[in-house]
């Protein structure tokens, strides 16, 4: 049985032109119902021509959209863009009805290989010269045109409330185009000077699908460019403008793509502000105020709010209501949102962003069939995501690896390789059951720009292992600071890369014996020791490590006293966060290496000679003071004689202060005065005897030490300062104690929580005599 003939009309003025908005959901209903009465012999689409190939994978069920065709520069593969498709975008609908009943299909865009050579391309294809001039919008000269001050609600109103069109299929594009022309004749190329290029070009291809297939072409493209396809020009004057053009060479292939990524807070030039929303209407066939305030209404209980139906058919009327009161043929997103406010959020903005969120804009991520063209590394990665179940997703999540585990273990290698080779699939979070070293936490969220950090990433290898073994031998010889070879030493550590470990030992042995200064040593020790743990966590054989680390430390006790000297503030703040991490990484070092039981003392004689050297700045002198007590290498009677002579009135006030941050600054310095008034009385007594004149000099440093501690420390230090000594008004620094606080624990009211504590913790009888010892130690 043959095809009926197309409708009288069609092709009567030449190619049917198909003006649509891309990502418009009404010019996609539209373009499919254009298409079906029409029955064209070609469809030529807005795109590049060499993803030509890749038309016939739209009929594999596994390519769901969102997609995006990617074009990458072979040579540079950071050189690249982006074709986004949703399943109501209008070039979308156009090959899937051009694949479904075998009609070719063809993109005549201006080529790839050209518009990839251009300058460095903005986000909707055009360059960023162009990107300065004053761009013309279409949809917003329309809608003001109309009265509208939101394009987007003139477009609902126009388009997406209006039906497709069935009885008069082509009317929509007619009327759009005569506005085009008009915009067209009044603006020209509205700041795209580039247009001009890609119509002419397009202009080429749709004469020589005219030759090839006759008049029944249909065109599917952006209503701007419509009145420049119609346009009477010569061959000669095409050819002309893409004469001498840069060309590349180039690949595409398909990649998954995401509703979020086609938004245009995105930054997505050609983006829409609520793709969920606009794939509601595309695919809702009936009622789709009900459909979308149902499926709210879910999305709001999965979230543990009460939402009832009583609630969705309020809003349903709502949003009719205000649809009717505002001169909408239908009620719109705008309205829904309002309903949803007022009637299933109760007027709170918190619980709609999530709407907004999650269905508004949506987190949905498109499928690409293995059968698509890939670069060996891509492939390489898709095997190892099949083999750990790790699915892409565009939702982002929490991922807990008990790196105890094979598969956790290997997952965690594959995140550590892919951040390696710059490929963020994830980022490390701070887990919150543990701080063993062996779990970790990754923040998951799969990107389409990762397929471009892939496509990069494959110039160093055609799996992950050996692309990431490759990159962490080239960056090691590369590396310009020590610290830098040390950080690579521990991430070959954590992405389980044995065969670039070598390498960089090596050059961490080289650099180190090199690098005389300590600043730089004791920047590079802690990611060193670190490494030593992780190693032993996973298995690693560290041996190589162990010794650099060691023969590191040993450097650094050396050099470091000497190095403390005649500081400035700003690089005694520096030393001081190296001052800190060395005293971590001594810790584990200590506990990782059998042999070097020594490595504790030393260190601490290095903290000696920094708290009593005069020439060492205050903050450094104050903080060695404060980890030898954190250690229990001085006792509180040491501690109060050197913060005396450290707050002296002989003492300058801005040295004073610095001493005083580096010794109650960070972590539980707060808490350290709150439990020993004495320390806290010494710092009252300094605080209230600094002139007038120097209390706005020291004044920043007090700020800083002070607004770091919790809001209820700041709250117990201001309330003993307040009441002085044993409530009264007296001095802090008075040498009698305020009620609860005491020079030693009190041994008869710890004796008073035994029965408590024993009962807490479900002691029996017969054994609490053998447990008192303990517990009263807990009590103390």
């Amino acid at each position: 049985m043959s095809e009926a003939p197309p409708p009288a009309g069609a092709f009567e003025t030449g190619p049917l032109l198909l003006g649509v908005r891309h990502h418009g959901p009404g010019s996609a209903r539209a373009v499919r119902a254009a298409l079906d009465a029409a029955s064209p012999a070609v469809v030529l689409i807005e795109g590049p021509p060499e993803a030509d190939p890749l038309v016939p994978l739209a009929a594999d069920p596994n390519l769901r959209p969102p997609v995006a065709l990617l074009a990458h520069a072979v040579d540079e593969p950071g050189r690249s863009a982006f074709w986004p498709m949703a399943e109501f975008s209008p070039e979308w609908v156009a090959i899937r009805w051009a694949v479904e009943r075998g009609v070719p299909a063809r993109f005549i865009d201006l080529p790839a290989t050209h518009s990839l050579a251009w300058e460095e391309d903005t986000g909707d294809g055009d360059s960023q010269e162009e990107a300065e001039h004053a761009r013309v919008d279409p949809l917003a000269a329309l809608a003001e045109a109309a009265g509208y001050d939101d394009p987007e609600r003139w477009w609902e109103d126009a388009v997406e409330h209006r039906g497709p069109g069935l009885r008069e299929p082509f009317a929509p594009f007619a009327a759009l185009e005569d506005a085009m022309g008009a915009l067209r004749e009044r603006y020209g190329d509205g700041g795209r000077p580039r247009d001009l290029v890609r119509e002419a070009y397009m202009r080429l291809q749709i004469r020589a699908a005219r030759k090839e297939f006759g008049d029944e072409v249909a065109v599917v493209c952006g209503a701007w460019h419509v009145p420049a396809l119609r346009a009477k020009t010569t061959v000669t004057a095409d050819r002309a403008l893409l004469k001498g053009l840069p060309k590349l060479k180039t690949d595409l292939t398909w990649v998954p793509w995401t509703h979020r990524r086609l938004a245009r807070s995105s930054g997505y030039g050609a983006g829409i502000d609520s793709p969920g929303w606009y794939a509601h209407l595309f695919g809702a066939p009936d009622r789709p105020v009900e459909r979308w305030l149902t499926k709210v209404a879910g999305l709001l209980r999965e979230e543990d709010r009460i939402v009832s139906s009583a609630h969705v058919i309020e809003a349903v009327r709502l949003a009719e209501t205000l649809a009717v009161m505002r001169g909408r043929p239908l009620a719109g997103l705008t309205e829904t949102t309002d309903a949803v406010r007022a009637v299933l959020c109760e007027g709170s903005d918190v619980p709609l962003s999530l709407v907004y969120d999650r269905l508004v804009v949506g987190d949905v991520l498109g499928e690409v069939p293995e059968s698509a063209p890939a670069v060996p590394l891509q492939r390489d990665l898709a095997r190892e995501q099949r083999r750990l179940r790790l699915k892409p997703e565009a939702l982002e999540r929490e991922l807990e690896l008990d790196l105890r585990k094979d598969t956790d273990a290997a997952r965690g290698r594959l995140l550590h390789r892919l951040r390696l080779l710059g490929v963020g699939w994830g980022e490390p979070a701070r887990s919150r059951g543990s701080t063993g070293t062996f779990r970790e936490t990754w923040r998951l969220r799969w990107e389409p720009e990762l397929s471009v950090r892939i496509a990069e990433a494959g110039v160093w290898g055609t799996t992950v292992l050996g692309a990431a073994t490759a990159k962490a031998e080239a960056d090691a010889v590369g590396a310009r600071a020590l610290a830098d070879v040390t950080a690579l030493a521990e991430q070959c550590l954590l992405a389980g890369l044995p065969d670039a470990l070598p390498v960089v030992m090596r050059v961490l042995a080289d650099r180190a014996a090199l690098d005389a200064d300590v600043s730089h040593l004791a920047q590079a020790l802690p990611a060193l020791v670190r490494s030593l743990r992780y190693g032993d966590v996973r298995g690693t054989d560290t041996g190589a490590l162990a010794d650099v680390a060691a023969a590191l430390a040993e450097r650094v006790f050396i050099g470091l006293p000497p190095a403390c000297t005649t500081l400035d503030a700003d690089a005694a703040q520096e030393m001081r966060g190296h001052v800190d991490a060395v005293h971590g990484a001594v810790g584990l070092l200590a506990e990782t290496l059998t042999g070097h039981d020594d490595l504790r003392p030393r260190w601490r004689a290095v903290l000696r000679t920094l708290s009593q050297r005069d020439t060492v700045p205050g903050l450094l002198r104050g903080r060695a003071v404060r980890l030898l007590l954190d250690d229990g290498e001085l006792a509180a009677e040491d501690v109060a004689r050197l913060m005396g002579l450290a707050l002296s009135p002989g003492t300058p006030p801005g040295d004073a202060a610095a001493w005083v941050e580096g010794f109650v600054g960070g972590g539980g310095g707060g808490l350290l005065l709150v439990h020993d008034e004495r320390l806290l009385g010494l710092v009252d007594a300094w605080l209230t005897s600094v002139p007038a004149d120097a209390f706005t000099d020291v004044l920043p440093l007090l700020r800083r030490t002070f607004s770091a501690y919790e809001p209820g420390v700041r709250r117990t230090l201001g309330e003993l300062v307040r009441r002085g000594p044993g409530g009264g008004a007296g001095a802090v620094g008075h040498p009698a104690t305020s009620s609860g606080f005491a020079p030693e624990p009190d041994a008869g009211r710890a004796d008073a929580v035994l029965p408590v504590l024993r009962l807490l913790l479900g002691l029996t009888p017969e054994r609490q005599p053998s447990m008192d010892d303990d517990l009263a130690g807990v009590g103390a």
